[in-house]
């Protein structure tokens, strides 16, 4: 499906997502990032940002994300935007990851079975669009759809793989020249035995292979398959529960602007056994590369500004073993901000390992 039936709206707020790369590259081509185009934090900041569109225009904004963002959605939704509140109209575009029948990473699955619950549920009305749904189907349900943003209510178009169509392709890029495999594999080199929880997407991905590559122990290392922002939180939870281990946070850019907040919390902890260490590419490279904020914002005035006691940036190998090395030795929590470049292996694999597989041999390496 051509993605001109959007093209009645005037704001774009969300988070990108693979299943959305046509609609994603046809809103950087047409709009770039700017007033009418907005790449929020997490996507609970992108109903807020479409909320205030709505109440300064009157018009009814769209919010796009992949259906693993829902979470982020339900407060806002059910206390802000519901018809029982403030009954503010908006249209939502969700990648339907992990639908029933297809096969998808495990972190997908249960998330694509409740999906369209979750929509039913917040009183969104919901219409799939997939490879097959003819212009007429979809014409129909944009007709109801305005009648529900009328009596400001919500709706949804939930979007199979391969549904949407934009010939154009975006090529993104930065001036870094470090790759993120390489520089996990500098990390790996100093870390040793140490405990390491890598963030979701490619990082999860190279640091396995580089474990299997060097044929060493995956134990070490917990892969938070699913929930982006969250990885740094697991870690202080295994730090306080082991404060005689070592723990690495292998985090991105994407991921720690998600749920920023988890760094007040690891600051105002100070966990002393904790290197957090943050990938930064300026850009959501695992779902297409779209830019994030992070090449606009200072990460080390933030974390010195939420407690760490030390903070640094690099931007090249010597730079970072020299940080790497002296936070192995350091005894307390320390951050690293790494300069990287956009892309990755185009036959990088996925872990071989189930994510109950990787839990239960992280535990026992625990003991």
């Amino acid at each position: 499906m051509k993605i001109d039936f959007l093209e009645k709206f005037e704001y774009f707020a969300g988070v990108p997502d693979s299943l959305l790369s046509p609609l994603c590259n046809y809103l950087f081509d047409k709009y770039g990032i700017s007033q009418n185009h907005v790449i929020a934090a997490n996507e609970g900041n992108a109903v807020g940002l479409a909320a205030g569109y709505h109440l300064a225009t009157g018009k009814v904004p769209v919010v796009y994300m992949q259906n693993s963002g829902l979470g982020n959605v339900v407060n806002p939704v059910a206390s802000l935007l519901n018809d029982k509140v403030y009954g503010i109209p908006c249209l939502f575009i969700v990648g339907w990851r992990g639908e029933p029948g297809v096969h998808d990473e495990p972190q997908h699955v249960f998330q694509g079975e409740i999906t369209l619950r979750m929509l039913e549920d917040m009183d969104i009305a919901t219409f799939v669009l997939s490879k097959d749904t003819e212009r007429c189907e979809l014409d129909a349900a944009m007709e109801r759809f305005d009648e529900l943003f009328a009596l400001g209510k919500q709706a949804a178009i939930v979007v199979k793989k391969g549904a949407l169509e934009f010939d154009k392709k975006i090529k993104f890029s930065n001036a870094n020249t470090m790759t993120r495999e390489s520089i996990i594999e500098h990390i790996t080199a100093v870390t040793g035995d140490d405990v390491i929880v890598s963030t979701t997407g490619k990082a999860s991905r190279e640091l396995f292979e580089i474990r299997e590559t060097a044929n060493t122990h995956h134990g070490r290392d917990f892969l938070t398959v699913g929930s982006m922002g969250h990885s740094s939180s697991i870690a202080l939870g295994i730090a306080a529960a082991k404060p005689d281990r070592k723990i690495w946070i292998i985090d991105g850019d994407g991921a720690v602007l998600m749920h920023m907040g988890s760094m007040a919390t690891l600051g105002a902890n100070a966990p002393e056994n904790i290197v957090h260490v943050v990938i930064n590419n300026g850009s959501h490279e695992t779902v297409g590369g779209l830019p994030t904020v992070a090449e606009k914002i200072d990460l080390v005035a933030i974390a010195k500004g939420c407690g760490y006691p030390y903070a640094a940036c690099v931007d090249s190998f010597d730079a970072l073993d020299r940080e790497l090395e002296a936070a192995k030795e350091r005894v307390e929590l320390s951050f690293i901000e790494v300069k990287c470049a956009i892309g990755a292996r185009s036959d990088l694999g996925r872990p071989t390992t189930t994510a109950k597989e990787n839990k239960e041999s992280f535990m026992e390496y625990l003991k």
